[in-house]
């Protein structure tokens, strides 16, 4: 158990210090002058390459004025079935909200700014239905971890009641706006630090600084200052008032009958782990008092047997897969193939940045793969009538509208449908790692990268432009949150080994 005393991990020299940081300006500056007179240009800071253009941030500022936008000329996957796929077509986003998807919509010059999606291609954000935002500070902690012991004795038991108000905000900001930067518009966050109110309070203001839509699961947290659940009645009147909102609220329970009458007195959306053994029976037993609701959320759902996965198919719960995670710390094998058995389309997740990319890129490749991979297992023994392979459709809806659809926020956002809200993703097409364009579901899902997304909007808002987050104090936040995780090391008297 690595819980030696931590050295502190000292900022880079070039990231701290306003006398430093205008220094750094100047000589850049400088720097650019002289290769601009031979003809060439450096990178920007922080890759910057957009933003530090005066064009482009007049056009940014002409975007972000305007309440209607029109994304002009993209290839166009809607994954709505009654509003279609489109080689070629434009959405026009009025007042936050999608209004039409069709091709060649045609505004007058003043009437909205238009974005230009040429070689683009143009899908509603991702949703992650379960990840844990506070563990922002703990991004790779433990590269090669296993979930017992590594995960449940370090993480659990020694750094999460470390954490303080401010670290759980920090956190949170950094995780949610990294999900920003790699297209995921909407998560359930489950943040298992509510040591106190403040810790919850600390979340929900770093979700509503970061502009991403969530859902916020009220989870337990540690020591003699927690208050759950029956903090939820003080957090639901504070801060959840208003279904008009980018956040709303459920309750992560467990297989206890007294969380979920909790959930069902606050009448929000209960949320399971089902991690383990034995999990079937307890299960079957809170079906049987009627605590279950359609829209309850069941995470993992590993080892169930045939009955609860009918029962949860029955009251109407939504699945979350974490295909990824599970077969990379141990949680068990992926029930991927199980759920869809059972006629339940299951949403996908990433769980934690401890370990594993929390990109969907990378999720939902390792979901494909691994369903194929298992029944290719089973052909190559000589099973007959196999069940569908997995199509690039398939991931792309599991990523997006199923998403939604367990997030209870499908008539919100998951589809890019006229009086949706515009959670949209615009992905670079003509790059040279994927050039030439052949299959645009096929190639978001099993050739793009992060760095193919371009912008992204929330609720019509634009969140990052040119493939840079906006309105975003970088310095700020890298600073905040080294400061935390060294705070955090620091008190649980864990060591950061960052060559090991």
């Amino acid at each position: 158990m690595r819980r030696k005393r931590s050295k502190t991990l000292s900022a880079p020299p070039n990231a701290s210090g306003a006398g430093h940081a205008g220094k750094s300006r100047r000589a850049f500056l400088r720097a650019s002058a002289a290769l601009a007179a031979g003809g060439l240009m450096p990178l920007a800071p922080d890759g910057a390459l957009a933003q530090s253009t005066t064009d482009t941030d007049a056009e940014l500022r002409r975007l972000q004025g305007q309440r209607r936008l029109l994304i002009k000329g993209g290839v166009v996957l809607s994954l709505d079935r009654r509003v279609g796929d489109f080689a070629q077509a434009d959405v026009l986003i009025e007042d936050g909200k999608i209004r039409e998807v069709r091709p060649n919509i045609t505004v007058a010059p003043d009437a909205a700014a238009v974005i230009d999606a040429g070689n683009r291609i143009v899908i509603p954000g991702f949703i992650d239905t379960h990840c844990h935002s506070y563990q922002g500070l703990l991004r790779n902690i433990m590269p090669n971890g296993l979930l017992n012991p590594d995960y449940n004795r370090d993480v659990q038991m020694v750094l999460t009641p470390a954490y303080e108000p401010d670290d759980a905000y920090a956190g949170e900001l950094v995780n949610a706006l990294g999900m920003i930067d790699t297209g995921t518009t909407t998560i359930v966050d489950i943040s298992q630090v509510s040591h106190s109110p403040a810790h919850s309070d600390a979340c929900i203001r770093a979700l509503q600084e970061a502009g991403i839509r969530a859902v916020f699961s009220y989870h337990r947290g540690a020591g003699p200052r927690a208050q759950f659940p029956q903090d939820i009645t003080r957090l639901q009147r504070t801060y959840f008032s208003s279904k008009d909102q980018l956040l709303t609220l459920a309750l992560t329970t467990a297989l206890d009958a007294k969380l979920y009458a909790a959930a069902r007195e606050a009448g929000v959306q209960a949320v399971l782990h089902l991690v383990g053994r034995d999990l079937s029976e307890p299960l079957l037993e809170l079906g049987r008092a009627g605590l279950l609701r359609s829209g309850d959320e069941y995470i993992h759902c590993l080892g169930l047997n045939d009955a609860a996965w009918r029962l949860i198919k029955d009251t109407g719960g939504r699945v979350s897969l974490c295909t990824q995670i599970d077969m990379q710390m141990g949680h068990g094998t992926p029930a991927i193939q199980q759920a869809l058995d059972h006629g339940l389309r299951p949403s996908l997740s990433s769980d934690h940045g401890v370990e594993i990319a929390q990109d969907f890129f990378t999720i939902m490749r390792s979901t494909s793969t691994f369903q194929r991979n298992q029944l290719f297992a089973r052909a190559r023994n000589g099973e007959q009538n196999l069940p569908p392979l997995l199509t690039c459709r398939d991931l792309l809806e599991f990523a997006t509208v199923e998403g939604a659809r367990c997030a209870n926020l499908d008539s919100k956002v998951g589809t890019l449908s006229p009086g949706k809200e515009a959670d949209v993703l615009i992905l670079s097409a003509d790059r040279l790692n994927i050039w030439p364009l052949n299959n645009a579901a096929g190639v978001v899902v099993n050739m793009m990268n992060p760095s193919h997304i371009e912008t992204v909007l929330i609720a019509g808002k634009i969140k990052k432009w040119r493939g840079n987050l906006v309105g975003v104090d970088l310095p700020r936040v890298r600073r905040l949150v080294q400061e935390s995780r060294d705070a955090v090391m620091r008190r649980a008297n864990y060591q950061v080994n960052l060559l090991g």
